[in-house]
């Protein structure tokens, strides 16, 4: 396995075990047309570097651990990485399901998907896509601001005076300390708010649905909810979910509430302030799965592995999920060749960012009889934090923390362990609680396993003590962000982990034993039971 040790050191230069293939990139005219010529020739040198010491993998059959491994590189994965950046770079920064960015995404993994010899279906399905809202302060001065809708919100216009509530900024006006935000969270912050007036609200101690609610009740038109501002991750644009409340019931907001960053939160609090908030109501758009299949025997069982392909409005989201869907990708590539005993089916969701709908419309749409033949699903969901902590989906509960998973789960979770252990790296459980794509298939009782390497979620000094990083800050910074670009990565775990994606892919292409008890291939040896996790 081809791996780089520390995060201050970055992989070298040499290309040579790329295996990209260039007539794939020049295929996609669609995505790299719009792209500019920097990037191109970028794109195209890293290519020819890589096919210049390819010949092992581009003919050989990777029908072995130590083959498919060598095979699948930190190099190789990236360059499906830069690829998606630039797409996003070419479509406004986003690949969002129902954007031009989405289509060009679904575009180059199928192109590079059929370069590789695939037959590649696309897999149609509705959703509810979300128009751009808008966020103009009018006075004391003029300002367009970036934002987002928060899911959940109510649709409307409302051009009023903006009212702050309880906030934190550590200036005169609000003179508490960021780190203190406690804006919104209880009634009793709205006390004297004027009906009809616009409420700004800092992140902060409790959901945001709670505070939009609260703002709602107080009679407030819109809502902007700003970041806190209390680290240098916590500036940018916020934009987040508000559509249940923290006991699960559904917050069911009729106002607009719309997100914005640390700064532009500061500006609308100036007195006098007024703005104008618009939210539209959602369209219906027809998003796209990507499926291909690696055949096996006749009437035998299938394996499938997935990733979402979508980036959130934000950003370009090339760590959340780019670096799955990379991933996954190259392992599609080099194993092309391989002939496995039971059916490998690779798939990129669309709409994961939006309530997973194209995994859910997918399994949705299975018959009894197709979704029998399933014999687990793996569900890879940001793989590279670059403050990561290795985390395992909790299939056997060990931790008590997870909705107890359909049968076999537990052996998916064990053959993760295996691969950890065996590789000499720590791993962690973490709960299976529906938050994925793999939530339709638990739905459906497939087993159902999965890598995750941290989102929003804090580090903790035990963590760091195993893992390195950074305590107290969040495992990905840049999540659901703008600076979600090519750079936002620790490539010691992409390596490993791109490594544990091709090793599960593999393992359960030729044996699924422990999951279902049919035969597989003997040097295919089911993962040793052992429970629990390593810290």
């Amino acid at each position: 396995m081809n791996r780089c040790r520390t995060e201050s050191v970055r992989c070298p230069d040499d290309l040579s075990k790329h295996n990209l293939k260039e007539e794939s990139v020049m295929k996609n005219r669609s995505v790299y047309l719009a792209l500019s010529l920097a990037t191109i020739l970028t794109s195209m040198a890293l290519v020819s570097t890589a096919r210049a010491g390819e010949e092992s993998c581009t003919d050989r059959v990777n029908n072995t651990f130590d083959k498919l491994l060598e095979c699948v590189t930190v190099d190789g994965v990236r360059a499906h990485q830069l690829a998606l950046q630039a797409i996003a770079d070419a479509n406004g920064g986003t690949r969002e399901t129902g954007t031009p960015g989405y289509d060009a995404s679904v575009d180059y993994v199928a192109e590079t998907l059929e370069a590789a010899g695939y037959d590649v279906e696309i897999n149609p399905f509705e959703f509810e896509y979300v128009p751009p809202a808008t966020l103009t302060q009018l006075t004391p001065i003029n300002a367009d601001y970036e934002t987002g809708t928060f899911t959940g919100s109510g649709v409307g216009a409302a051009n009023a005076a903006v009212t702050g509530v309880d906030l934190a900024l550590g200036n005169a006006d609000w003179p508490d300390d960021p780190a203190t935000s406690s804006s919104g969270c209880d009634a009793s912050d709205f006390a004297g708010f004027p009906a009809g007036n616009i409420a700004l609200i800092q992140r902060g101690t409790c959901f945001f649905s709670t505070k939009a609610v609260n703002a709602e009740a107080a009679g407030a038109a819109a809502v902007i909810i700003f970041n806190q501002g209390n680290t240098p991750e916590r500036t940018d644009l916020i934009v987040g979910t508000a559509a249940q409340l923290p006991n699960g019931t559904p917050s069911n907001l009729t106002v607009p509430v719309v997100g914005a960053s640390y700064f532009d939160g500061i500006a609308l609090s100036q007195l006098g302030s007024t703005a104008f908030v618009n939210v539209d109501p959602n369209e219906t758009r027809t998003g796209s799965n990507v499926i291909a299949e690696l055949p096996g025997r006749e009437g035998g069982s299938v394996v499938m592995a997935g990733a979402h392909l979508d980036s959130v409005p934000a950003g370009p989201g090339i760590q959340d999920n780019g670096a799955a869907n990379a991933a996954i990708l190259e392992t599609a590539i080099q194993m092309a060749k391989v002939n496995p005993r039971n059916t490998v089916r690779f798939a990129w969701w669309g709409a994961g960012e939006l309530g997973r709908t194209g995994s859910s419309s997918y399994v949705d749409g299975l018959s009894e009889e197709e979704v029998a033949r399933i014999s687990l699903y793996l569900d890879f969901d940001i793989i590279a934090s670059p403050n990561y902590v290795f985390f395992i989906l909790d299939g056997d509960n060990s931790d008590g923390l997870s909705v107890p998973a359909p049968a076999g789960s537990d052996q998916i979770e064990y053959l993760f362990e295996h691969y950890y252990t065996q590789a000499g790296f720590p791993f962690k459980g973490s709960p299976i609680l529906g938050a994925s794509d793999y939530d339709a298939f638990f739905v459906r009782g497939i087993p159902i396993g999965g890598i995750f390497t941290g989102s929003n979620g804090i580090k903790t000094d035990e963590e760091v003590a195993l893992w390195g990083g950074t305590a107290g800050e969040q495992y990905d910074p840049c999540w659901h962000l703008a600076c979600d670009t090519f750079d936002n990565i620790s490539l010691e775990a992409l390596d490993i982990n791109s490594d544990a994606v091709a090793f599960s892919i593999l393992q359960y292409g030729m044996n699924t034993q422990a999951i279902n008890g049919e035969r597989g291939k003997g040097n295919f040896k089911p993962a040793p039971g052992n429970s629990g996790d390593s810290m």
